[in-house]
């Protein structure tokens, strides 16, 4: 009786990647397979293998009974539903590593075909035109490339692009100074990015805070003169934004591998004269393929041999013990990852999480979590808490945890410390007994607020000005946004009062501009915080 695993490829894979799979067992080769057909096929298998083009959805993934693993060969999981896996105990594992130099060189690839209008020229000259006069490029040395996402990838094409004597600006708060400044990158925000460089790069992953990033507002920011390329993610750009500025003259031009619809319904934004575009092609290439087919063959390997796994998506079962006495702070945990990430700037250097009450190896669970939220939508990689420490140290960040932070007067205390170019940030939540987190402080201001919903936080150079939170919710309530509570801090800082309104309906940016011109706002930061799970 054969009692070697089987593993079923579901899309075309490098004969070397599956040279790998033929070893770790029995390998089927079923490209195309349509949802209906995967679910009648997955019984029995131990391993599943795709690349882009088959979908692992959640009626396959309930069809499998003997799965330990599905392997994207590939740096994204979009085609795999990874909750539904989670929930079935499946692992999930990708090949980040493996396409970042394709990716890079497709990216300046597209930039230099857009400085030097190449692919025009080409087609004007294949339909038997000699024109030289209407092709007039620009040459990129001296030019300032902006790259948004200092990842593995983004930092690739930063290295290509000093190459080339470009100056390069760099838009990621999830990387510190040292690191920008050995790539010979200049950190800065992504407003001075948008209005200073001539050619402008997307580098980050697509997630519910960045889908549609690069807007009309972002666009208008830009010089007429400039250019955007993307070989990220199709979703990062509002692309009938982007035909728009380009129709009008107000962007120079656009170089576009992804697309939010693949293939797109309407191919419009492509045959714009100043658009070069290519069908999702930046990790096409014989090596990329070969080594993202062997990363992930590997690890298919590595895990039905009982070992793990180099680069996991989801997380692994922890220990019962330890899982149920976790789950009670990650909430809390997730939500002060999300307050930091709003408060923060460029330059990040140190996390520190403390905690008085929770033993070490609980603290640095927690950090992890941690970790994840404050970074969520900020790399090009899937992110969890698996793998967000590794990231963050990659990127220069300084991570600990300490049990030296203060007991609450009521619950066990978590206190998170992040440190950017301007200081150090730190907040501090309470977790009660009930299940339920108080946020007790934020940047030295003391306070009580219970972190569920959607929360304006409001820094006044005024505080004591009469009648402000009338204004406020006169403001608001003209706009039917309802003020669910709102609270002052006890104490000032530095002159400065900060004021926290719970709201009950999103805030567009139309209003929360209107609420930043309010007379003594100094600063305004919006946080939602999550619900813990039911």
């Amino acid at each position: 009786m054969n009692d070697r695993p089987k593993i079923l490829v579901c899309d075309p894979l490098s004969e070397e990647g599956l040279a790998l799979l033929r070893e770790a067992g029995e390998v089927d080769v079923c490209p195309g397979l349509t949802e209906p057909e995967l679910i009648a096929k997955v019984p029995g298998y131990a391993a599943l293998v795709v690349r882009s083009g088959v979908k692992i959805t959640a009626p396959v993934i309930e069809a499998c009974d003997r799965v330990r693993v599905i392997a994207r060969a590939g740096v994204g999981v979009d085609n795999i539903d990874v909750a539904a896996a989670t929930r079935k105990g499946i692992l999930v594992v990708n090949s980040p590593g493996g396409n970042t130099l394709s990716t890079a060189e497709h990216t300046i690839a597209l930039l230099l075909a857009l400085a030097r209008n190449l692919p025009q020229a080409n087609a004007s000259l294949r339909s038997g035109k000699w024109d030289r006069k209407s092709f007039l490029g620009r040459q990129v040395t001296g030019k300032t490339l902006g790259v948004i996402g200092l990842g593995r990838i983004g930092s690739e094409v930063a290295r290509r692009a000093k190459g080339l004597e470009m100056q390069v600006l760099a838009c990621d708060p999830f990387v510190s100074q040292d690191y920008a400044a050995a790539l010979g990158v200049t950190l800065v925000d992504l407003e001075t990015l948008l209005r200073t460089s001539d050619y402008v790069s997307l580098h980050a992953s697509l997630s519910e805070q960045t889908r549609g990033m690069i807007g009309a507002a972002q666009l208008a920011l830009m010089k007429p003169t400039a250019c955007l390329i993307n070989c990220a993610r199709g979703g990062l750009v509002d692309e009938a934004a982007l035909k728009q500025a380009l129709e009008e003259g107000r962007l120079a031009g656009a170089a576009l591998d992804v697309f939010a619809q693949e293939p797109p319904s309407d191919f419009s934004l492509v045959q714009l004269p100043n658009v070069v575009a290519t069908p999702h092609l930046a990790a096409s290439t014989q090596e990329a393929q070969e080594v993202v087919a062997i990363e992930a063959a590997a690890q298919v390997a590595a895990v039905l041999r009982g070992e793990l796994p180099r680069w996991p998506v989801n997380a692994p079962t922890l220990p019962p013990e330890l899982a149920a006495d976790l789950r009670r702070y990650l909430p809390l945990v997730q939500n002060l990852g999300r307050l930091q990430r709003a408060l923060i700037g460029p330059g990040l250097r140190k996390v520190e999480l403390r905690g008085a009450a929770l033993p070490s190896e609980k603290l640095h669970v927690l950090l992890h979590h941690f970790l994840a939220a404050l970074m969520e939508g900020q790399t090009e990689e899937p992110l969890n808490y698996i793998n967000a420490a590794p990231l963050a140290r990659e990127r220069g960040l300084e991570l600990s945890e300490s049990l030296t932070g203060a007991a609450g007067p009521y619950g066990d205390r978590l206190e998170a410390l992040v440190t950017d170019g301007q200081g150090t940030h730190s907040v501090a939540a309470a977790l009660l007994e009930d299940g339920s987190a108080r946020l007790m402080e934020v940047e030295g201001f003391n306070c009580d607020l219970e972190m569920a919903g959607r929360v304006m936080l409001l820094w006044n150079d005024m505080p004591g000005q009469p009648g402000f939170i009338g204004r406020l919710g006169t403001l608001l309530g003209d706009a039917g946004i309802s003020l669910r509570s709102i609270q002052v801090a006890a104490n000032l800082m530095k002159g400065q009062g900060l004021l926290l309104a719970q709201v009950e309906q999103e805030v567009g940016p139309d209003l929360a501009a209107q609420v930043t011109r309010l007379p003594g706002v100094a600063r305004i930061v919006w946080v939602r915080f999550e619900p813990p799970p039911a």
